[in-house]
């Protein structure tokens, strides 16, 4: 079995909240006269977790992102495994050289040139001088300066400085590659070049962890992903389904209860909601593309002789994928269950909505929006950039042939 190279247990970092201000003797003196009793008492400190019984394991090859709100302990946690940072509890043990991409540009001179901070940069970064040389002119070509490398970098512009600086950072190579929020860097072509970068080094067998809020990054790149919410683990597991999880709660919050109000529910009520053969485990989570059937549940208790029954699916940013209605339902006294089988659901992955809705001849029965949603967790069948994934995740077959 593939060995663990990142092991925590137990990790929190804990931090004063505030400026601590050593004000002088003058002050000191001042303060006294004024509150002889009062200067002499302990300031009362106020003190937080950014980390809090964070426990973790990475295994050789492994590539884990890390995703959550801002301020939510991710890059507290990068600095504790790459030793910039003690932790005030908890420990971790790392097998490999670490190299950290963590702060784009660190090291960098305005005075020097581009070609002089490559190797100052390199250096601090971990690289010695005969592998920045041999990689030199990968990296310049990479960042595409090459014309402006000897010119000092206080003339750069923000893009061309970033382009240099993650030029130099992303042709480490180390065992194990902590990485926050770096690649994000320049326009939209360089961006591409940074994706394509972290791929190749992905693919290269290295363990990565990666922190990035630009989660369809995440989806690419990421074998595992772990939810960081207020300094702890919310989630870990499998790419789409924690992805597609986060991104369910933020929307959820953003709505904040802004969904259509629910019938009496006096003569019927919907309970329930599964995918049918999901094999007993989650019955929310869509992770074939095979036929499926949806099951909603709905108790009735005074019989409905002709009703009307509409559903719809709709994504995460509430738009329209697919809705149905059936008129004159008949549905005795007791439980029910309304069945809806496809010959697959060739959805993008993330989450979804089903709503459900129930009338009895005019009057509404009960409306549901459909909880826990579904998520989507197929193989993923799009094109590479994300500006041309659509709303459908359609296997297809690619031939080259000569006319018939």
């Amino acid at each position: 079995m593939t060995t663990a190279v990142i092991y925590g247990e137990g990790l929190g970092k804990r931090y004063r909240r505030g400026l601590q201000v050593d004000t002088g003797l003058r002050h000191s003196l001042e303060a006294f006269l004024r509150s002889p009793i009062g200067s002499l008492r302990r300031k009362k400190e106020e003190m937080f977790w950014a980390l809090k019984d964070v426990s973790l394991e990475v295994k050789e090859s492994e590539v884990l992102g890390l995703i959550g709100r801002n301020g939510a302990g991710k890059t507290t946690l990068l600095k504790i495994l790459s030793r910039i940072t003690r932790p005030t509890e908890g420990w971790a043990v790392i097998r490999g050289r670490v190299g950290s991409l963590l702060e784009v540009g660190t090291g960098f001179h305005p005075e020097l040139t581009g070609r002089e901070n490559t190797f100052l940069s390199g250096a601090i970064l971990g690289m010695g001088k005969a592998e920045i040389e041999r990689k030199f002119d990968e990296i310049v070509a990479f960042a595409e300066l090459e014309k402006f490398i000897d010119t000092p970098v206080k003339h750069y512009s923000s893009g061309m400085y970033v382009r240099l600086a993650f030029a130099v950072a992303a042709h480490l190579e180390p065992e194990i590659l902590l990485v926050d929020e770096v690649l994000a860097v320049g326009d939209i072509n360089f961006q591409k070049k940074c994706l394509g970068k972290m791929g190749d080094v992905a693919r290269a067998g290295r363990t990565v962890v990666l922190v990035s809020h630009q989660l369809n990054q995440i989806r690419r790149l990421c074998h595992r992903v772990a939810w960081i919410d207020a300094g702890s683990v919310r989630q870990d597991g499998p790419t789409h389904e924690v992805v597609s999880a986060y991104e369910s709660a933020m929307a959820s919050a953003e709505r904040n209860g802004g969904s259509v109000a629910r019938g009496t529910g006096s003569k019927a009520r919907f309970v329930r909601w599964e995918i049918a053969g999901s094999g007993g485990g989650n019955l929310q989570i869509l992770s074939t593309l095979e036929p499926v059937t949806i099951k909603i549940v709905v108790e009735i208790r005074d019989a409905i002789r002709h009703g009307h029954h509409g559903i719809a699916l709709r994504n995460l940013d509430q738009q329209l994928i697919w809705a149905w209605a059936a008129d004159n339902v008949d549905l005795p006294v007791g439980t029910r269950e309304l069945c809806y089988t496809f010959p697959m659901l060739p959805l993008r992955p993330g989450p979804y909505s089903w709503h459900v809705s129930l009338y009895d001849e005019e009057d509404l029965v009960d409306y549901w929006d459909c909880l826990p949603e579904m998520i989507v967790a197929t193989e993923v069948h799009q094109h590479r950039s994300d500006e041309w994934n659509g709303i459908l995740n359609i296997p297809s077959r690619f031939a080259i042939q000569e006319p018939k």
